[in-house]
C-alpha cells in the first residue's frame, strides 16, 4: 500500500505540474505573440527550454513548499493528505482554464494543501501561510502594477523622440529577451513547487531523510512543466494578451520584464512561492495604465482578481472533500 501510495502520489504531482505548464504557459508567452514579436509555436518551444533550464537555478522555493506550509505528515495518511492537495489544485486549474481565467496554479496548490491538511488533522504553519503566500499574494501584484506603470513611464520618456516604427520593431526584437526570461523565472518559481511535493512524499514513504532535492526529482518536474508549457494554454493567453488591454511591443516589454524582476528577487532573496500570474497580469495593467486609464478594461480585470482570492479557498474545499472520500473508502 506505502509503494502503491507513492506511486499514486507522484502520478498526480507530475500531472499538477503539467497542468500548472499548460495553464501558466500564457505568463511568459502571451504578451510576446499578442505583440507578433514571436510567433505562437516559436513562442512556446523557447518557453518550454527555459522553464526546463529555470528549474535548475534554486531550491528556496521547493524547501518553502516542502517544510514550511504544512507539518510532513506520516504514513498513508499523509500519502493522502498530498494526494488529496494535487487533486483540489488540479480541479482548480482545468475549471479556470475552461473558462480561460489566469489563476495561479501556485496557490491553487496552498489552498490544496491547507485543506487537505485541516481535513486530515494535520498542523498547518499559519505564520508560514500568512508570511510566505497571503502578503506575497497582495504584495507581489501592488508591485507588478506600479512597476510595469513607472517602467512603461520611463520607455515612454526615454524614446519619447525616436521614430515610432523603428522603436515598435526594436521592441519586438526585445521582446524575446523579455519573453525568455520570464519564461526562465516561471520555471524557477513553479517546477520548485512540485519538487516541493515530491520531496514530502518520498519522505513520508521513508525513501528520503534528507532535505536535498535529487536531480531525477528536479529533471522529472521540469520535463512535465516544459511539456505542458510547449501544449499551450490558449483559453488564457487570449485574455492575458487581448482582452485586458491591446498590447503593443514596447508595453510587451515593459510589461515582461518588470515581472521577471520580480519574480527573480522573491525567488532568489525572499525563498517566497509566489503567483507568476499575479504578477505579470497586474505588470500589463499597470503598463496599460500609462496609455489612459480607460485603456484597460477593468472589467476584466476585476473578474481576475476576484478569482485570486477564490482560488485558495475553492481548492481547499476541493481538496478536503477529496481527503474524506479517499479516508472513508480506503482508510
Amino acid at each position: 500500500m506505502d509503494m502503491a501510495a507513492l506511486i499514486a502520489v507522484l502520478g498526480v504531482a507530475f500531472f499538477f505540474t503539467y497542468t500548472n505548464g499548460f495553464h501558466d504557459s500564457a505568463n511568459a508567452i502571451a504578451t510576446s505573440v499578442s505583440t507578433r514579436a514571436l510567433t505562437p509555436r516559436a513562442a512556446l518551444a523557447m518557453a518550454a527550454v527555459m522553464n526546463l533550464a529555470g528549474a535548475f537555478l534554486g531550491s528556496g522555493v521547493a524547501h518553502t513548499v516542502s517544510q514550511g506550509i504544512i507539518e510532513t505528515p506520516t504514513g498513508n495518511q499523509g500519502m493522502v493528505i498530498l494526494f488529496a492537495a494535487l487533486v483540489g489544485a488540479i480541479t482548480w486549474n482545468l475549471v479556470t482554464w475552461y473558462f480561460g481565467l489566469p489563476s495561479s496554479s501556485s496557490h491553487a496548490l496552498f489552498g490544496g494543501m491547507v485543506g487537505a491538511a485541516l481535513a486530515g488533522g494535520t498542523e498547518v504553519f499559519w505564520n508560514g501561510v500568512v508570511d510566505k503566500i497571503v502578503i506575497p499574494m497582495i504584495v507581489s501584484p501592488i508591485v507588478g502594477l506600479v512597476g510595469g506603470y513607472l517602467v512603461m513611464l520611463a520607455i515612454l520618456w526615454i524614446f519619447r523622440r525616436a521614430n515610432p516604427h523603428r522603436a515598435k520593431r526594436n521592441f519586438r526584437v526585445a521582446q524575446t529577451a523579455s519573453a525568455a526570461a520570464m519564461a526562465l523565472a516561471h520555471g524557477l518559481q513553479d517546477a520548485q513547487k512540485t519538487m516541493g511535493i515530491v520531496v514530502m512524499a518520498l519522505t513520508i514513504s521513508g525513501h528520503q531523510t534528507t532535505d536535498d532535492i535529487p536531480v531525477w526529482v528536479k529533471i522529472s518536474c521540469a520535463t512535465m512543466l516544459s511539456l505542458g508549457t510547449y501544449a499551450g494554454g490558449w483559453r488564457i493567453m487570449r485574455t492575458l494578451g487581448r482582452k485586458i488591454i491591446e498590447l503593443d511591443p514596447p508595453q510587451g516589454f515593459a510589461a515582461e520584464a518588470t515581472a521577471s524582476t520580480v519574480m527573480y528577487i522573491t525567488s532568489f532573496v525572499f525563498k517566497a512561492p509566489i503567483s507568476t500570474t499575479h504578477v505579470i497580469t497586474s505588470a500589463i495593467m499597470g503598463v496599460g495604465a500609462t496609455k489612459r486609464i480607460r485603456a484597460v478594461r477593468w472589467g476584466v480585470a476585476k473578474n481576475i482578481v476576484l478569482g485570486w482570492f477564490i482560488t485558495m479557498p475553492a481548492a481547499a474545499v476541493v481538496a478536503a472533500l477529496m481527503y474524506w472520500f479517499v479516508h472513508l473508502f480506503w482508510g
